[in-house]
């Protein structure tokens, strides 16, 4: 049983597309206090110290992890493991989730804890596609998040009638709930995440649950270009795919 569990693993990893950390602990951990200068102030490539001197460590020491303990207790290094393919792609090699590995220590201490207060404190309302929809919707202030998601749904309304449309009416911002196939906080927790028009979405549950993933996109590719110019990364780069998703990370945007 030893034996063939082993095997598992190594199947497992196998599938795993090369590792971002490749470029060096260093260089990575540099990109992530670069992109968020507000709330990191340093490392030393076995910790990460915050502005306000807290410290954490970036890795765990587990080298060898399976996915689906990635996706579950990703180290704050595990997060930055997959490069993001920024710009046009095509669909995702297998178990290639560039973002989806998540250490929620780090994004609590980061956003705050939902099932508190203090996420809600620092929520702003701003106006989504005021040209388009028009409707008011509460986005987290940190890291200006906010006034990013302002300049996104600024240049969305910019755009031809026929591609803006997928951008509403939206699915949802803030939602206190775990990922369906993590049991991990997802980043709506943190009100750092939009999802766009389910009419237009594609997600990977919705396609059953078979031994491959066919790959589907209906998403504009010019509304995905607008979210990465401002630090957001999307959920159809994924071979778990969820369309409709950005999510606030410019660490894997960083060129």
């Amino acid at each position: 049983m030893a034996a063939r569990g082993t095997a598992c693993i190594v199947a497992v990893l196998a599938l795993l597309p090369p590792l971002a950390h490749a470029q060096g602990r260093s260089e990575l951990l540099d990109r992530l206090v670069r992109a968020y200068p507000d709330a990191l102030a340093t490392h030393d490539d076995t910790t990460i110290t915050w502005r306000d001197g807290t410290v954490m460590p970036v890795d765990d020491g587990a080298s060898d992890k399976p996915f689906d303990q990635l996706l579950r207790n990703a180290s704050i290094l595990d997060q930055m493991r997959l490069s993001y393919p920024s710009g046009s792609a095509g669909p995702p090699a297998v178990n290639a989730d560039p973002g989806r590995f998540r250490n929620e220590a780090f994004f609590k201490k980061m956003y705050g804890d939902c099932n508190t207060a203090e996420v809600r404190r620092n929520l702003v309302t701003i106006t989504w596609l005021s040209k388009s929809w028009g409707k008011p919707v509460q986005v987290t202030r940190v890291n200006g998040v906010a006034e990013r998601l302002k300049q996104v749904s600024a240049e969305i309304d910019a755009l031809d009638p026929a591609l803006r449309a997928a951008a509403f009416p939206i699915a949802g911002v803030l939602s206190c709930r775990a990922v369906a196939d993590t049991g991990r906080m997802s980043m709506h927790s943190y009100a750092a995440a939009i999802d766009l028009n389910l009419k237009v979405s594609d997600y990977w549950l919705w396609a059953g649950k078979g031994k491959t993933i066919p790959y589907k996109n209906r998403m504009p590719q010019e509304i995905v270009d607008i979210f990465e110019r401002h630090g957001f990364i999307w959920g159809g780069k994924w071979y778990h795919y969820d369309t409709m998703h950005f999510e606030y990370r410019p660490e894997l945007l960083e060129k």
